[in-house]
């Protein structure tokens, strides 16, 4: 009977490390596409900025463009559209990425639910939380406004 009961306790075992094993890859892959939104939304960015830059502009003005890791000379009348381009396709797969954020997100949730999962944080871990979010909102750093120097 002993043994039995140690082969239950270790089965038992086995199925919450398996638990805590398949909800750490969720929150994972949760992190990852958190990430990789991030890192378009700076891409998406960046593409407004030179559109900006570039558009009141003669169409005819020399531009480069690197296109594969090459720096390639075209005009602005050429550049313009196809960076537009670019910047509507980063869109499309940023609305994609968010979605399958939406399904992670609920899909961690019900894992949550369905094993009674119970997440403990720290005082210091909450407060960093906060001021990571807080810092990812902001992008523009602005100097003091008035020229008294």
């Amino acid at each position: 009977m002993a043994s039995s009961k140690a082969e239950g306790d270790q089965k038992e075992y086995v199925n919450e490390q398996a638990v805590a094993n398949k909800f750490a890859a969720m929150r994972s892959e949760l992190n990852q596409i958190y990430s990789k939104i991030t890192e378009l939304e700076m891409e998406a960015s960046e593409h407004s900025l030179v559109i900006s830059a570039i558009q009141p502009l003669d169409p005819s003005r020399r531009c480069y463009r690197m296109i594969g890791g090459v720096l390639v000379e075209r005009t602005i009348k050429e550049v313009l559209p196809a960076v537009q381009r670019n910047k509507e396709g980063i869109e499309e797969v940023i609305a994609r990425l968010n979605e399958a954020l939406e399904k992670k997100k609920k899909e961690i949730s019900d894992f949550e639910a369905k094993y009674k999962i119970k997440i403990r944080k720290e005082q210091g871990e909450e407060k960093d939380d906060g001021a990571r979010k807080e810092g990812t909102a902001q992008g523009v750093l602005v100097g003091p406004a008035g020229g008294s120097e």
